[in-house]
């Protein structure tokens, strides 16, 4: 199984809804909350060079975000990221 990770804070719409398409395809995955921690945000966005949250990563790789999350499932790459 892929190994899924989402950077994420409250509120956020957009990472609630990257919560629910993973959990319906019931995916397995890990996520770090990043709620009031600033500091840990700034690192996290330059390490990826993604500036928004969700920050999506499949084994280690940036997705990006949801609407980058859900294009994939639409396309269905996500199922064949996510494959053993």
């Amino acid at each position: 199984m892929a190994k899924i990770k989402m950077y994420k804070k409250n509120p956020c719409p957009y990472c609630d809804r990257a919560i629910n398409l993973l959990n319906d395809k019931k995916l397995q995955y890990e996520i770090i909350d990043l709620t009031g921690k600033p500091d840990e945000i700034e690192r996290i966005k330059n390490e990826t060079g993604w500036r928004t949250v969700p920050i999506i990563l499949i084994n280690d790789k940036l997705i990006g975000g949801y609407t980058d999350l859900k294009a994939l499932d639409e396309s269905g790459e996500l199922d064949l990221l996510v494959k053993d």
